[in-house]
């Protein structure tokens, strides 16, 4: 064999062992922020020293969606025992605002008692690679996972499942994970549909895939907004940014709004005082 073929035998041996090394692990100092994104390629968690949230007491039409969580949530900020929660429904109406604004109101009670860690969909099989991170901090960690969802062959859903209620180890005692989903279960309809017909045992392949929504022990179910409560949403914003607009003609422009965007919710609600308070020359904070 040539020196240069020995050459070439070697640097396909480095970068072999290069691939299955460990990755580098981040010097992840959790004490001066509170939230963070994950970012598993690094095992890093990156601060993020503003969150982008709305006030809680101006989600309208959620009280009780806002009661439940907001009491769940300071359970566990406080050390007692707390649920998973899984917030499922239409589209806009308030499933991720809520968990940023929960968490923010908590913090404002009791600086630095809750931390928030975001993971995307797609890292979820890093999920025990997270759990390893945040068990070395004695800071209460809300992992949230928004717009969750699976598909097709997708199994990373195995992960989330041994994580939630199932595995040997199970989540760190000071980790509790939240889940936005305009899916109950988790997946379409048709593809539960298809898992049963098509399964040697349907039965309990459709029981492994939908049990996965049983882990959360707090479900809350979020819907449209009646037209009282989406004027109700619209008038606490106002208020708030204080938008020189009379009630007669912002009314008429809210309802004009909701037939271009063919719905009703709080996302509704908000892209129309975004548009509002550009014509009024004013900026939002």
């Amino acid at each position: 064999m040539s020196e240069q073929q020995i050459l070439s035998v070697l640097l396909r041996i480095a970068d072999a062992l290069e691939r299955q090394s460990p990755k580098p692990v981040a010097n992840n100092d959790l004490d001066h922020a509170d939230a963070f994104v994950w970012h598993p390629e690094t095992c890093a968690l990156h601060a993020i020293h503003q969150v982008n949230h709305v006030p809680l007491d101006m989600l309208q039409g959620i009280e009780l969606q806002k009661k439940l969580l907001l009491q769940n949530t300071q359970q566990f900020a406080n050390g007692y025992s707390a649920n998973n929660a899984l917030l499922w429904g239409a589209r806009g109406t308030g499933k991720s605002s809520i968990v940023k604004a929960v968490h923010a109101y908590i913090n404002a009670q009791k600086a630095h008692s809750l931390l928030i860690v975001e993971i995307h969909r797609e890292d979820l099989s890093t999920l025990p690679d997270l759990l390893k991170v945040l068990k070395q901090t004695d800071r209460r960690c809300l992992v949230y996972c928004d717009d969750l969802s699976f598909d097709g062959d997708d199994t990373s859903y195995k992960s989330l499942k041994a994580v939630l209620e199932g595995g040997i180890e199970g989540r760190p005692e000071n980790v509790i994970f939240y889940a936005t989903s305009n899916r109950r279960h988790l997946m379409p309809r048709d593809m539960i549909e298809n898992e049963r017909s098509t399964a040697i045992n349907p039965a309990e392949t459709v029981e492994e895939k939908v049990s996965l929504s049983d882990r959360f022990g707090m479900w809350l179910g979020f819907h449209n907004m009646d037209q009282n409560t989406y004027f109700a949403a619209i008038a606490g914003y106002i208020e708030q940014y204080k938008l020189d607009i009379s009630e007669e003609d912002w009314k008429a422009e809210a309802i004009e709004w909701t037939v271009t965007r063919g719905s009703r919710s709080g996302r509704v609600a908000w892209q129309y005082i975004q548009d509002l308070a550009g014509r009024l020359g004013k900026k939002l904070s």
